[in-house]
């Protein structure tokens, strides 16, 4: 009877073990429904601007943090009851459909939105000036003034139709009711 056809060998040493682990995430919530965000010990925060997170937010940012990792997350939530919940949480593989374009008027039928202005003084020129609802950014004039072209829909927005210019260098803040 003939040998076996190939030779088992034994494996090599290792000097440690290679650990098997997941992105950790940690979510705190807060009485007042703000949310604090942790992966792996690092505060991930929203982007500049943006506001504070909120327990609505929860699902947004998972969706963030597994498109961003592209592997599970182990998840844990702290909740303000002292209760934590833990899971994995793994990207989603499947595609979403992309929707169909919504048609658009002929260029001649289009009609231009109707625009309102807000004029102020005092900005250092050239500097970023918040128009707040904040909605957009624009930039003061090399004199520094500034001039908001906001839709009606967008002014609109604030139901006391106040706007807010706030130059984020200068401190130049303009509290005005458009035109």
């Amino acid at each position: 009877m003939a040998g076996p056809r190939y030779k088992r060998t034994e494996p090599e040493p290792r000097d440690e073990p290679v650990p098997v682990t997941l992105p950790h995430v940690v979510m705190d919530i807060a009485p007042n429904g703000r949310m604090t965000v942790t992966v792996d010990g690092t505060p991930y925060e929203p982007e500049p601007f943006a506001p504070a997170w909120r327990r609505e937010d929860f699902a947004r940012v998972l969706d963030q943090l597994t498109a961003q990792h592209r592997s599970p997350l182990r998840v844990e939530v702290h909740e303000t009851d002292g209760t934590t919940f833990t899971d994995i949480i793994t990207p989603s593989t499947r595609r979403r459909p992309q929707p169909e374009p919504a048609p658009t008027p002929p260029p001649s039928r289009r009609v231009m939105p109707e625009l309102v202005t807000l004029h102020a003084e005092g900005f250092v020129p050239g500097e970023d000036v918040g128009i707040a609802i904040v909605i957009a950014h624009g930039d003061a004039a090399p004199d520094g003034t500034m001039r908001a072209l906001l839709t009606a829909e967008q002014a609109n927005a604030s139901p006391t139709r106040e706007i807010v210019l706030l130059g984020r260098v200068s401190g130049t803040l303009t509290i005005g009711h458009p035109k």
